[in-house]
């Protein structure tokens, strides 16, 4: 009497199993990508040194103010046509050039707006930003 374990199959083994070899792999590939980051963390580098000049802080804001009335205001300062080219030969004669910033009412006339921004470009200020309302 033989003893006998398994079946009586003498075929034998007709595929390979792949995944041991796939978990050795992967474990090869991450110590792989831990050393080469660890070894090699950055390239050293000696930068030039220049002679640029710092930006200077932006010029000033001018607020121009228009109301329904056609009302100029700088700043909040309710002034004539004449007084605010005045105020702009000042304004252009500094050393930054300010920025306009123009705030029209939508009731006011297109001709008094016009006006103000004629000044403004007749003094040599020409950096003008309408304000609105979102």
């Amino acid at each position: 009497m033989a003893f006998q374990l398994g079946e009586d199959n003498d075929t034998g083994m007709n595929e390979m199993n792949l995944i041991p070899l796939i978990d050795i792999m992967l474990v090869l590939m991450i110590i792989f990508l831990v050393t080469a980051t660890v070894a090699n963390p950055s390239i050293p580098l000696t930068l030039p040194q220049t002679t640029a000049e710092i930006v200077d802080l932006p010029p000033e804001n001018i607020t121009i103010s228009i109301n329904a009335e056609d009302e100029v205001a700088w700043n909040g300062n309710i002034l004539t046509l004449a007084q605010l080219e005045t105020r702009f030969n000042e304004a252009s004669q500094t050393e930054r050039q300010p920025t306009i910033v123009l705030k029209a009412d939508k009731e006011s006339r297109y001709d008094t707006v016009a006006q103000v921004m004629s000044r403004a470009s007749g003094a040599g200020l020409s950096d003008i930003a309408f304000a609105t309302e979102n």
